[in-house]
């Protein structure tokens, strides 16, 4: 009896209290670029509304330059990397490296930038000095799309340097041009509205050359022997950042003061409200690497004509599996 006792009050001391603590969530570590980067957009927004939590998943998301982050991820440092280029997966394939392409997050849109009054189009360029980070899949499909303009690569000289440096030299106008992306351009164009953007012509050049209006070009990828041992974290990584795509579009305001962060200017954090709202540059298009395998396989043969890749990387390298 006095068991019987001690048991109904332990119940009843289980009501008063609450049940048992749910099982702890599950640490991953992806690493991402540096901000202001599409890969360190979705982070502070997960994080900010614990949109990992609500899936199991407790996420850190330590930050490195492009060159840093290929070594690292290259070498399995890091297991995840959430600024997963889709040409830096597939050149990892061609020199052995088992990774794979979980899942997109967002399509590809570049700009070069310029104040000098004689660069009035891509053509301009020749001869000319370009501020670029060139370790970049940006850069490489940039090259591309100059390549289908007529402009080589190789009329030009290349200032290599890391992402966030891209808005520094277009705002001290410290090279004849800037090539760089979303949301730096947004962040640039917030801090010198006068500054004049190259057409790339990317829409129609692209539909002519893949059939599809599809650009993967940044997602969450993963190394092959992490796949092996965790394919069911998966679904709620992606998960993750679906609803973290999701939630951002439906609070474009909200969102741009998390992703802007505390150093952000009113200016800025409206320039990143407008680049939500539209998402034409943005391009914000979370979805299964599976899905997109006409539009991953496109971006590859892009990158033999320019010379970013060596061959054409394996099927393994996309994420083949469905993760819904």
């Amino acid at each position: 009896m006095k068991w019987l006792g001690f048991l109904i009050g332990l119940a009843a001391m289980a009501q008063i209290f609450g049940a048992a603590p749910a099982s702890a969530a599950t640490p991953l570590t992806i690493v991402i670029f540096n901000a202001p980067s599409l890969g360190a957009f979705l982070p502070p927004v997960i994080k900010a509304k614990h949109l990992d939590e609500a899936n199991g998943l407790d996420i850190s998301f330590p930050e490195r330059t492009p060159d840093a982050y290929a070594i690292e991820f290259n070498t399995g440092e890091f297991e995840l990397g959430g600024s997963g280029a889709v040409l830096t997966i597939g050149l990892a394939d061609t020199r052995g490296v088992k990774t794979a392409y979980l899942f997109n997050l967002f399509d590809y849109w570049g700009a070069v930038v310029t104040q000098r009054p004689d660069i009035k189009t891509l053509a301009d360029l020749k001869g000319k000095q370009l501020a670029a980070a060139r370790g970049t899949t940006n850069y490489s499909m940039f090259a591309w799309f100059a390549q289908q303009k007529g402009l080589s690569p190789d009329s030009f000289t290349v200032v290599n340097t890391a992402t966030p440096g891209l808005v520094g030299y277009a705002l001290a106008d410290r090279a004849d041009a800037v090539q760089l992306w979303e949301p730096a351009y947004s962040v640039l164009i917030s801090k010198k509205p006068t500054i004049r953007t190259l057409d790339l012509g990317i829409a129609s050049a692209w539909q002519r050359f893949a059939h599809t209006k599809s650009i993967p070009y940044l997602g969450v990828a993963a190394q092959q022997s992490w796949i092996d041992k965790h394919a069911d974290l998966i679904p709620p990584l992606y998960h993750t950042y679906k609803a973290a795509a999701a939630w951002v579009m439906a609070h474009p305001a909200e969102a741009a003061a998390i992703i802007g962060g505390a150093k952000a200017d009113d200016q800025q954090r409206k320039s990143l409200e407008n680049l939500i709202r539209h998402n034409t540059r943005l391009g914000m298009n979370v979805t299964p690497a599976a899905e997109l395998k006409t539009g991953i396989e496109a971006v590859y043969r892009a990158g033999l004509a320019v010379g970013a890749l060596p061959s054409m990387p394996s099927d393994a390298s996309i994420y083949s599996k469905d993760i819904h």
